[in-house]
Parts: C-alpha cells; structure tokens; sequence
C-alpha cells in the first residue's frame, strides 16, 4: 500500500491563496484580509435615537389602580341642568300668544308645570301641562303676551330657566331626581414571546448589546420587552370596545377595551386641523376654548402634539404676540401642574403659553412622529386637563386618567415575566432552549372626556 506525502503547505484545499488565480494577484495584500483580524467598532450605534414610546400616560398623571372583575365600571355625574326635547303640534306666528308641544317622552319628568323655558334663544314662556290633560304634553305661553316671531314644528332643545308660581298655590307636585351615567371598560389581555436555543445562547458577537454583554439574545429580549410595553401603552391609548360578544380568533373570543382616543372621540371634543393639516390660526385655537367654557374645563392643559403641529402652535402664538390686544402670552402662563415653577415645566420639555383664561403647556410627543407607528396618521395632538375629578357616588377625588391592572390576594397581572426552558439555569422544560413570556391583562379609564380634545387631520 502505498503512502500519501502531506502537502507542504497543510491542507490545500483550505489554505488562503489558493482561492486566488496565481495570475491575477501580484501581492500578498490581494489575500491576506482572509487571516487579518476585522477592525471591528462594537458601539451599537441608536440610529433612530431612543425609540420607546412609553411614558406618555405617567407624564399626565394617570394614576394606577388593581381590579378584580373582567371589567372596570365607574360614575360620571350628568349635566346639573338638562334641556329638554319639545316639538310644537303646530306652527304659531308672532303674533299667537300660545302653542300646544309635545314633550319627548325621555324628558317628560324634566318639563312641570310652572316651568319657564327659553325659546328660540330669547323667548321666556311659561307651561302648563294640564292643557291639554295628555300625556307628555303642554301648552306654552310666552310672558311677553305673544311670541314676537314666527314658530316652526320642527324638534327644538330648550333650558329650562326656572319657574313662576301663583300667590297661594301648592309646591309642586313633581320633583327632579339626580341622575348619575354608568360606564363599564372591560380589561384587555396582552401577551408576547421571545425564544433563544441553547447554541445562540452561548454565541459571543461582535456588538456590545450593554454592561459589556456580547451575546446578542439579550438585546433581543431587551428589544422584545421594550416593544411589548409599547403596545400595551398604544392599546390603551388606541384601544376600542369590540362588540359585545366580542370577536372570535382562532376559535377564542377577543374582548376590546375603550382606549383614550376613543374615549374622546366617543363623549369628547374632536377637532379639525386645517385643510392644509395646520393647527396655527388663532382661530384654531378659540373655537377649541369655546367649547372647553362649556364643558367646564380646567384651567390648565397639556398639549402633546406631533412636530408639525408643535411648529403651527409656534407660529399660532407668534402671530399672537405680533398682533395688539389678541390675549396670546408666554409671560403670564400658570404652572399649577408643576407646583407653579416654571423651571420645572422646562425641563420636562414644555413650552407654555396663555389664551383665553386657559394655560396651555406644549410638548412634542414621539409616538406621533414615528413613522412607523402613528408618524403620518390621522391623530394630530391630543389635549389633557391638569386636573383631578370628583366621583358623584362616593366624593373622591380622582386623575382624569386611570391605567388598571388585574390583581387579587398578592397576584398581580400589571406585567407578568417568567422563563420556560432548560438552559441558563431554568430548568422547568425539557427543551434546549429559553422562552421569555410576557403578559399583561390592563385598560384604561378616561374620566370626564367631555374635557379633552384629539385634533384629527378628519376632524369634525
């Protein structure tokens, strides 16, 4: 048997050059970067900055809570006057010194007799519901002897402003019960995974993940997490109630919840931003506080906005300052929100300014200028009262916005974290690898939406 001859150079089939054309090379600096060591830089650089987008709902306030049912219900307080519906039989001119209406039966107890209403926006009449003797009727007379301008039969909404009685006459007969609206928000259930083998595990890379750490799973896991906490904040923020049966996905029944857009796109005020996108005419601005007088806002609101409709803020309040007698000023803002130092509204990135009795702090908000997430959508800005409300049932006081988790007896599902695997010392599944499990089962309440706004690009 004959004996093979080692090849001088090892093995040939592996060494370096000979991948190279022997012609086509002149140098050994053709082949060499094959044994060099890379010039590696194992900074990883954040290319796109920091870009969790949690944060938004510790900064206004909203507080946390526990709960132990699959649904959170809560109390608002109604209007202490309500309008009631009427709708005239027939029309009346100017010169007739009575109508007979009707009274929609949802308000039938709200109109009595001897009530003074106002009709059309200026004429006081008072009501007699024994004429005529039926049910959820009336006759209207006004005070002025006669209606002074011609009356349709179209449905009207009028204030009740009070009432005149006789000399001698009885109390009245019925009385106004206070009225309390119930909401419910059912909990919504979040879940997510991450899974790293037993090999990747023990894999050193070229890329400082953190703390010196080169095994890049655990930036995966960071990233997993991070993304995870996202979401759960979106979803309470963009979250919707689904049907009441809900929706089934593969075979289970998913169980929405109401976010806070769509709160306030439910019961708040949604405003339109200008055609061209913009929010930066002072004009914007009014019809916003003209409905917030009537809502009984607070004094003082934080605007998160995207960057174009910050830089619109900025050039509304520049236009204000350029402009005599407009009421727009930086130098008169109050910081209640911030224990009335200015210094701490600025270094929690906010910009301020006064319009209208109403204080405004401005701050950029991230999640609206990614463009990955809502960076190009139709919401715009939102706008949140600095402010606390008082629960009608039991007198305490609340935050606007309440974030609540599942917990009962020391178990809490505010964000639940555990390992199945049997590496890296876990050691309750026989498979070789770790699997990271999140899951968080949250809502979030929005007390009194009828004081927050949402600017939409589609606003009404």
């Amino acid at each position: 048997m004959a004996l093979g001859t080692p090849p001088v150079n090892g093995d040939s089939k592996q060494a370096s050059f000979r991948s190279l054309d022997p012609q086509k090379y002149s140098s050994l600096s053709d082949f060499i970067d094959t044994v060099n060591k890379e010039d590696n830089r194992e900074l990883l650089v954040k290319t796109y900055g920091n870009q969790g987008i949690t944060g938004f709902l510790k900064m206004t306030g909203a507080v946390k809570a526990s709960g132990s049912n699959d649904e959170v219900q809560y109390w608002e307080e109604s209007r202490l006057h309500d309008k009631v519906a009427i709708t005239p039989t027939a029309s009346a001119t100017s010169t007739a010194t009575s109508l007979v209406v009707t009274i929609a039966e949802a308000n039938s107890m709200t109109l009595r007799d001897n009530d003074v209403i106002l009709l059309g926006g200026s004429i006081r009449c008072v009501v007699d519901k024994s004429v005529p003797a039926a049910a959820a009727s009336a006759t209207i007379f006004p005070l002025s002897g006669s209606f002074g301008e011609d009356i349709t039969t179209a449905a009207k909404n009028v204030p009740v402003i009070g009432n005149l009685f006789a000399q001698g006459s009885d109390q009245p007969g019925e009385f106004l019960e206070s009225n309390v609206i119930r909401r419910t928000n059912p909990y919504m259930i979040l879940k997510e995974t991450f899974k790293v083998s037993g090999s990747q595990a023990t894999n050193i890379g070229w890329i400082n993940v953190g703390n010196g750490d080169y095994r890049w799973y655990v930036k995966g896991e960071m990233d997993t997490r991070q993304r995870f906490l996202d979401k759960r904040e979106m979803m309470m923020l963009l979250g919707e109630k689904t049907a009441t049966a809900g929706i089934t996905v593969g075979g289970k029944s998913v169980t929405g919840s109401e976010g806070y857009f769509a709160a306030i796109e439910d019961r708040g005020i949604v405003a339109s931003a200008a055609a061209d996108g913009n929010f930066d005419q002072l004009s914007d601005m009014d019809s916003i506080i003209i409905e917030l007088d009537k809502q009984g806002a607070a004094p003082e609101y934080a605007i998160y906005a995207n960057s174009a409709t910050m830089l619109a803020l900025d050039d509304m309040v520049a236009q204000g300052l350029a402009t005599a007698g407009t009421g727009v000023t930086t130098g008169a803002a109050a910081f209640g929100a911030f224990q009335n130092d200015p210094q701490a509204a600025v270094r929690l990135g906010f910009q301020s300014f006064r319009r209208g009795g109403y204080t405004f702090h401005t701050k950029s908000w991230k999640l609206l200028n990614d463009p990955t997430l809502l960076g190009g959508s139709d919401f715009n800005a939102a706008m949140i009262p600095l402010t606390t409300v008082v629960d009608p049932k039991s007198g305490n006081r609340a935050a606007a916005l309440e974030m609540n988790y599942k917990a009962a007896n020391g178990y809490s599902r505010e964000m639940e974290h555990w390992m199945t695997g049997s590496i890296l010392g876990v050691t309750n599944a026989n498979t070789d690898s770790l699997q990271f499990n999140y899951r968080s089962e949250c809502n979030l309440i929005t007390r009194a939406a009828n004081q927050h706004v949402l600017i939409k690009n589609n606003g009404l």
